[in-house]
């Protein structure tokens, strides 16, 4: 693929626009609470996924869990469950569960060579499937039906983000599926929180 300037563009505005954003802050107590009523039965507890068309958010930052239960709650992004859950809680709430997600501490084993990781996605999304763009989220160990709809979503503007859109447009099923496939092989580990 040859849409380096353009991604790079796209790499300078997300990292300037996660930069300008201040981190709030909340209390993982309270967030612990809140995720044992509604949030374990498809994220677990710990933030490990139990249903396949749900994703880990263990170890995601603060920030990222906050803007995508606000897109949720105020429309932005919709999903027939999330959507639901997330109209129910408060700003305060979200940035306590929030809270309470990103206090787990997340490890992974990667069992393929580096090399072999989709180089496309390793800038915001880690060699090893665990993000270094605070706007990204992990993808190890995700169930590769889970990263694959996403992608879908993006190529269709059913969902839309400044770099994600971009990239996706250009994939072919077949590429979908490889990326997908290979972060699912990626052993996510999740810890006690911090």
């Amino acid at each position: 693929m040859t849409r380096i300037p353009a991604l790079a563009l796209g790499w300078v505005l997300l990292a300037g626009s996660v930069l300008a954003q201040e981190t709030p802050v909340g209390d993982p107590s309270a967030g612990r609470d809140i995720a044992a009523g509604k949030c374990r039965t498809c994220h677990g507890l710990d933030g490990y996924a139990r249903i396949v068309t749900a994703p880990h958010i263990a170890g995601e930052p603060v920030g990222y869990l906050t803007a995508q239960l606000t897109a949720f709650r105020d429309g932005a992004r919709e999903h027939e469950l999330m959507s639901v859950v997330a109209r129910q809680l408060t700003d305060r709430q979200i940035v306590d569960v929030a809270s309470w997600y990103a206090s787990h501490a997340v490890t992974t084993v990667v069992t393929a060579p580096a090399e072999d990781s989709p180089e496309l996605c390793s800038n915001c999304h880690g060699v090893d499937g665990l993000a270094v763009v605070g706007d990204a989220p992990h993808l190890a160990g995700e169930a590769n039906i889970y990263i694959e709809t996403q992608l879908k979503a993006y190529r269709s503007g059913k969902r839309f983000h400044v770099v994600m859109s971009e990239i996706a447009a250009d994939l072919t099923n077949d590429e979908m599926r490889e990326i997908s496939n290979w972060f699912a092989a990626v052993e996510l580990r999740v810890g006690r929180p911090e």
